[in-house]
């Protein structure tokens, strides 16, 4: 249904949906027919970022994303402002120059003289050169470029029909452009291509000449650091004395370690011959020991003597780290003394105890050999003590060379790096891969006229903006303007509803008697019947009718005549009382000869009402700031209406609307059914809804909604849905 709604508002507005797209299409008829033709012209730059034939350093596949970038920043440098102003300032300088411009010189232009033109042509001249924008705070500056902007050669112009984009994944950029002059258009591009390639070239080699030069004075700057810390090192050596401290420390530790296994060898032998000694001892009787030494007094005194001899000789071959020389020299003794030993059993055998003899020479023998490993032990001691000493002393030393080395290493590392990336940028900056324009500009023909298709265009845009204007009218639109739209709002059901009339006035007498009226009143004669027929089925053997509204002017006077009339036509009594006392309406219509107020306060009987020219009796009012209640009792009025009740079939009450209040309220409480009338093309708001709820809580006396004044389009959709 709101589609159908929808387009129903659209058939309301068919002209307008038809006018408007007509107008604008008339308009731009007029606005473009005059158009210059467009000439089309574009070139290619080869960009060398996919192009493999032109990577010939760099082995690596570049990522698509790092390749969008490239071509996404060429394609912004290719239509930056800094690119368009070079553009600019040779077109004007062109113009400005040639007996031929490219376009009709503007009225600004032509306005100038021959030395403002020259003062034009050097400014331009001068920023092109250096690369430089106009700048707007100058007033000559801001004058030329109001100048450039009238020839529509500023950047903002040629924005508007210059094309850049990556041709299909290619290697290869696209620069069109559009123009009313041929060879403009290809001047354009060409220039534009020009100065793009001779940007990106200097930029891209001032680059990799900043990044080579800072490289080089890195890796220069590397270089002598390793060097300071070589030369360190190398003085350090020089004046402590430290030739290879690896060696020297490795040397060391094989003499330390020689000299204690030398240690631990004199320390057993020294106590294995103490203890050998102490068990030849033990043989021996006092006696006997001192019968011998009184009998080798003097052999033992020249074994002492060259056992002191041997021991001296022993410390000096020890001292000496153990010299060859004072090998032979021992050996030697130690033959002597054997040959003494020997010497002295063989020519003092006195004894009786001589079979001990034996012992006693091994015993001699064992105490020297006792006193050398004692002796060897001192000296060895010594040895090991200035060994570690020397040991103690390379320590810090070894702890200044390794931090010196370990600054060496990472010098050294941090200049291999740096000398790598700068003989790397070397090479590539001179195998750069730099823009070329593949393809120039030339003079193209001029392209398919647009016209017609503004034309059409302007047409369709129009007519969509009718459209959009009337789908927002009809999404803001809440009023209710179908039975159906009434009921769903409510939830109430509409028992009726009446059409609307094309003419102003309507003859009641004529709609029930004359069947050959037009289309409008046999339906709304129809719809009435349709009304009545609802209306006495709810009323079943009840018989008062009030009919009321929300607010005044909804046609209440309008259908409670209607209905009485309907009624009439099948032959019911019907008394029609006007309870409007705001608002007689149907008073003032028919001017009764019986008012409420006197029949109320008189007694008058109901055979006074009913007439015999027709079914229908009429009780108007006197009108005033009075409710019913004000006029008569409530016990008089009830008595009264059970009276019109005997004589009437049927009793139909106009009363106000609800929002007067006790003036509609009052007549609630004598009828039995209720029936509110609704017009459509209301909103249903806040009061509305008040009033609702309160009829609602009538429960089944208040039987719906009667919907007045439908249009046609509504009540043909309205036919159909049901």
């Amino acid at each position: 249904m709101e589609i159908k709604g929808f387009f129903t508002l659209l058939g309301k507005h068919k002209y307008t949906l038809v006018i408007i797209p007509l107008v604008a299409i008339i308009i731009t008829y007029f606005l473009v027919r005059n158009q210059p033709d467009t000439f089309s012209s574009q070139a290619e730059i080869a960009t060398g970022i996919v192009d493999q034939t032109q990577q010939s350093l760099n082995t690596e596949t570049p990522q698509e994303a790092h390749i969008n970038q490239q071509f996404n920043n060429l394609i912004a440098i290719t239509r930056s402002k800094k690119m368009l102003d070079q553009v600019s300032y040779q077109l004007m300088i062109h113009d400005l120059g040639s007996k031929t411009p490219y376009r009709t010189p503007s009225k600004l232009m032509a306005s100038l003289n021959e030395s403002a033109k020259k003062h034009a042509i050097e400014v331009y001249t001068g920023l092109y050169k250096k690369r430089q924008e106009l700048s707007l705070f100058d007033p000559d500056q801001q004058g030329l470029y109001k100048l450039m902007g009238s020839m529509h050669y500023d950047d903002q112009a040629l924005l508007k029909t210059l094309t850049v984009y990556r041709a299909d994944n290619s290697d290869f950029i696209q620069v069109q452009m559009d123009a009313d002059n041929p060879e403009l258009a290809a001047s354009i591009v060409n220039i534009l291509c020009k100065e793009v390639i001779d940007y990106f070239n200097f930029m891209l080699k001032d680059n990799q000449l900043k990044a080579v030069n800072f490289l080089g004075s890195l890796a220069k700057a590397k270089q002598d650091t390793l060097n300071k810390r070589m030369d360190a090192l190398k003085q350090y050596k020089i004046q402590n004395g430290v030739f290879n401290l690896n060696e020297q420390a490795r040397a060391l530790y094989g003499q330390i370690s020689d000299f204690e296994t030398k240690l631990d060898q004199a320390k057993k032998d020294a106590i294995a011959y103490q203890g050998a000694i102490n068990d030849i001892d033990k043989q021996f009787d006092p006696n006997d020991r001192k019968y011998m030494e009184s009998a080798m007094v003097k052999v033992n005194q020249n074994i002492v003597n060259s056992t002191a001899q041997l021991q001296t000789l022993n410390q000096k071959y020890v001292q000496s780290g153990f010299n060859p020389q004072y090998k032979g020299q021992i050996d030697s003794l130690r033959r002597v003394i054997s040959g003494m030993v020997n010497n002295s059993s063989d020519k003092y055998i006195t004894n009786p105890l001589s079979t001990k003899q034996n012992l006693i020479t091994q015993k001699l023998t064992m105490q020297i050999q006792q006193q050398l490993a004692e002796n060897s032990i001192g000296s060895i001691q010594k040895q090991l003590g200035a060994l570690n000493d020397r040991l103690h002393t390379l320590v810090p030393h070894e702890a200044v060379v390794q931090g010196d080395e370990s600054a060496i290493t990472v010098a050294s590392q941090e200049y291999l790096d740096v000398l790598q990336k700068y003989n790397q940028t070397s090479l590539e900056s001179n195998f750069t891969v730099r823009l070329k324009q593949v393809s120039n500009a030339m003079p193209g023909m001029a392209a398919p006229s647009k016209k017609m298709l503004l034309v059409i265009l302007s047409g369709i845009i129009s007519f969509v903006f009718c459209i959009a204007v009337f789908f927002v009218l009809f999404l803001l639109d809440s009023s209710l303007k179908s039975p159906r739209d009434l009921a769903n709002k409510t939830k109430v059901p509409v028992i009726g509803y009446l059409n609307l009339l094309q003419s102003a006035t309507i003859d009641l007498n004529k709609v029930w008697t004359d069947r050959d009226k037009n289309a409008d009143v046999r339906l709304f004669r129809n719809l009435l019947q349709s009304i009545r027929f609802e209306v006495e089925g709810e009323l079943q053997n009840d018989k008062v009718l009030l009919i009321n509204s929300i607010t005044n002017g909804e046609g209440k006077t309008y259908l409670a005549m209607n209905l009485a009339y309907a009624f009439a036509a099948i032959n019911k009594n019907v008394l029609l009382i006007d309870g409007n006392f705001t608002n007689s309406g149907i008073t003032a219509l028919v001017k009764p000869k019986v008012y409420l107020e006197d029949y109320l306060k008189s007694d008058a009987t109901a055979a006074t009402l009913q007439s015999s020219a027709s079914n229908i009796a009429i009780l108007g009012n006197k009108g005033g700031d009075i409710s019913v209640l004000e006029t008569a009792p409530h016990d008089v009025v009830t008595a009264k209406i059970e009276e019109l009740k005997q004589a009437f079939d049927i009793i139909i009450v106009e009363a106000s609307a609800l929002d007067t209040l006790n003036k509609s309220k009052e007549w609630t409480l004598f009828s039995d059914r209720i029936l509110t009338v609704f017009e459509a093309g209301q909103s249903f708001k806040e009061p509305q809804q008040l009033n609702l709820e309160y009829l609602q809580t009538f429960g089944h006396k208040f039987i719906g909604w009667v919907m007045n004044m439908v249009t046609t389009d509504e009540l043909i959709d309205t036919t159909k849905a049901k």
